[in-house]
């Protein structure tokens, strides 16, 4: 899929945008899951989230459509009279519902740059479902990337590094799983929604459309079995503070805001934003939990950054390097004759 020529302004201001988002969560979310008093439940701030996606993806289509009617007429023909499509949505649905509760498991349990740099971990999870579900291929950098990326996350993990300004008792262990559950989640989420918007000409925002309105009621499912009693008897709100609003904004304007990143830039300025984002994660975490930064975890999180770079390089093109072999081949038999 070709980039959309837009201005270098425009690129760098999405990515600004991705990057901050990207650590503003993860640090925040932190600080509601170790800070407040009152816990609210994680399994209502996911639903929240998915309802306000909803209600953006529709804010979106209604701009795409144009005008009211055809709005109307979209959704009856794509949502309403489509059952199929959104049984096929539900799929992701599900798998990105676990994932969002498990990163409020992970950062219950580790620290945000902890997390933000073992979280990359989707990067090979993702290779690995793009070349099993998609049939691509990656290029020996890419696949060398991988193994250091994997290589700096062992050593982030060999030694975390403590935060000294949390008092809650944590399970760093239990952090890693909810963390690995999340990345294996990540990655085939990512992978299945690519592949059913590329099975049809279906508009992005519809799609997101039929996927959240799976997602809303998977994760009232979610609220209904893991905290139902509770909900019934504090509400459904309760615990809710302004930083935890935010928190539950920053996660669904992150969500719809990748979509933009992927349509108009490219991997390497990706690759860079997230790595800005590891490092502004440790920064704030430093300031704000006392994170002791450790030589396993400054090594893990520098060989992370070179990795998600070097996994972004474009491909060398060797058709065309065998093209100009081939070229040079036949002008030296010219030559000779």
């Amino acid at each position: 899929m070709a980039l959309e020529k837009v201005s270098v302004v425009f690129k760098v201001y999405c990515l600004t945008v991705m990057t901050l988002v990207a650590a503003t969560y993860t640090v925040t979310l932190r600080y509601t899951r170790t800070v407040s008093s009152d816990m609210y439940f994680s399994t209502t701030a996911v639903c929240v989230s998915e309802l306000i996606k909803l209600v953006l993806s529709l804010g979106m289509l209604s701009k795409e459509t144009g005008s009211p009617t055809r709005l109307k007429n979209v959704l009856v023909e794509h949502v309403f009279c489509s059952p199929k499509e959104l049984l096929k949505l539900s799929v992701p649905s599900i798998v990105y519902a676990v994932q969002n509760n498990m990163a409020f498991l992970a950062l219950s349990n580790l620290d945000a740059a902890v997390y933000q740099v073992t979280y990359q971990l989707k990067i090979p999870c993702t290779a690995l479902c793009t070349v099993l579900m998609l049939n691509r291929s990656l290029s020996r950098l890419q696949w060398f990337s991988v193994f250091m990326l994997c290589g700096g996350v062992t050593l982030v993990q060999w030694k975390p590094a403590q935060s000294t300004k949390v008092q809650i008792e944590q399970n760093p262990f239990l952090g890693f799983v909810a963390i690995a559950i999340a990345v294996v989640c990540s990655g085939f989420a990512g992978v299945y929604f690519e592949k059913v918007l590329k099975s049809s000409d279906t508009s992005l925002w519809v799609r997101n459309i039929q996927m959240y309105i799976s997602g809303i009621v998977v994760t009232l499912i979610g609220v209904y079995i893991n905290d139902g009693e509770k909900v019934l008897e504090n509400g459904f709100f309760f615990g809710y503070t302004p930083m935890v609003c935010f928190v539950v904004l920053l996660a669904s304007v992150g969500g719809l805001y990748t979509s933009v990143v992927v349509k108009y830039t490219d991997n390497i300025m990706k690759g860079f934003s997230a790595a800005a984002a590891i490092v502004l994660s440790t920064v704030a975490s430093v300031f704000m939990f006392g994170l002791q930064i450790t030589f396993s975890f400054a090594s893990g999180a520098l060989l992370v950054c070179v990795s998600i770079y070097l996994y972004g390089l474009p491909k060398t093109e060797t058709s065309k390097l065998n093209r100009q072999d081939d070229d040079k081949h036949s002008k030296q038999r010219l030559i000779t004759v």
